[in-house]
């Protein structure tokens, strides 16, 4: 356990088998009724390492409500059974809705609901290999909360008032479509999720509904640069000087957009798993061949939220091959 600020602890949950390695869950106390940050998978290792946090913290599970400051099982998996009496899940509208549309306990994810869909990934180029294993591969999928919870829907503004902190709700989407921070100006606090990390990049993918995930992202990072932030707590590792941080971010997306245009126009025709595979990633892997499948679904996801943005510009254009059925990318000719 440690006490970052008062009445504020970080409890470290082991992600088994996940790059990411450990979520930052952080516990607020208040006399009346405390709050939890994120819960970690919905896994036996991440479930005993926050009992046992939670326990030394001397929490009594019946006057704590859970904060979520996205959708993703990493952050939500242990939300609808680690609470007691009438506690409350407090998570964006957006992503409350996709927790939501989750299948009840027992019942099959079928191919075309919530986050993913076996068509658009086949139109992507992905191989049928990941694509039908992908409950298996894809922690979001094997891992998320179980269905049937009942959330409280939190807005852009909203205030949640504990341990003598103001938290309000600042709606940050790109990283997940309702992702959320909280923030207190007077002490020039954000509990960043995974919006802002220090030490990795989030991965921002392309969301089956959503645009344009990247412009997204960007216009958020560039709207939480604004706040006169003095501690940044991040939903992974360590935290960092946060507008110097953000700065790397925005270079970051910029260089990958001429990386993924340069490969399109050196290698026209390609699908979005193809040119994922020409991209540069920061992974212990040889090359595309030798990248672990459940690490493609993101990296294919990624690519994709970039490919969209330039598309969106004017800077690619996509076109549907009707011989295979998938998407192929092409720089136009100005």
């Amino acid at each position: 356990m440690e006490e970052i600020l008062k009445n504020i602890y970080r409890i470290p949950i082991p992600l088994p088998d996940n790059p990411l390695k450990e979520l930052n869950s952080y516990y607020i106390r208040d006399p009346k009724r405390s709050l939890l940050i994120d819960t970690g998978f919905r896994h036996p290792e991440c479930r005993q390492a926050l009992a046992e946090g939670l326990r030394e913290l001397g929490a009594q599970l019946d006057e704590v409500d859970i904060f979520l400051t996205h959708m993703h099982a990493d952050h939500t998996g242990l939300s609808s059974e680690i609470g007691g009496g009438d506690f409350r899940i407090f998570v964006s509208a957006v992503d409350g809705k996709l927790l939501e549309a989750l299948p009840a306990p027992g019942a099959s994810w079928g191919e075309d609901k919530w986050v993913w869909n076996k068509s658009r990934e086949q139109m992507l180029g992905m191989p049928d290999t990941i694509i039908d294993n992908i409950e298996k591969l894809n922690p979001a999928l094997k891992y998320a909360p179980l269905g049937g919870a009942k959330y409280t829907h939190m807005r852009d503004g909203d205030i949640l008032s504990v341990g003598g902190y103001n938290l309000q709700c600042v709606l940050t989407p790109g990283h997940s479509p309702g992702h959320m921070c909280l923030w207190d100006e007077s002490c020039g606090l954000l509990f960043t999720g995974d919006h802002v990390l220090f030490d990795i990049t989030p991965n921002i993918t392309a969301w089956p509904d959503v645009e344009d995930s990247l412009g997204d992202y960007l216009d958020s990072l560039r709207a939480v640069k604004t706040l006169p932030v003095k501690t940044a707590l991040p939903g992974h590792r360590k935290s960092g000087d946060f507008h110097a941080r953000i700065d790397v971010l925005l270079a970051h997306h910029e260089n990958r957009l001429i990386e993924a245009e340069t490969i399109v126009k050196d290698n026209p025709g390609l699908t979005a798993y193809e040119i994922a595979g020409k991209m540069r990633w920061k992974i212990r892997a040889i090359d595309w061949h030798d990248f672990p499948a459940s690490q493609k679904i993101f990296a294919v996801g990624e690519c994709l939220a970039h490919l969209n943005y330039l598309s969106l510009r004017g800077r690619l254009m996509r076109k549907i091959d009707t011989d295979d059925n998938v998407y192929r990318f092409y720089k136009e000719n100005k």
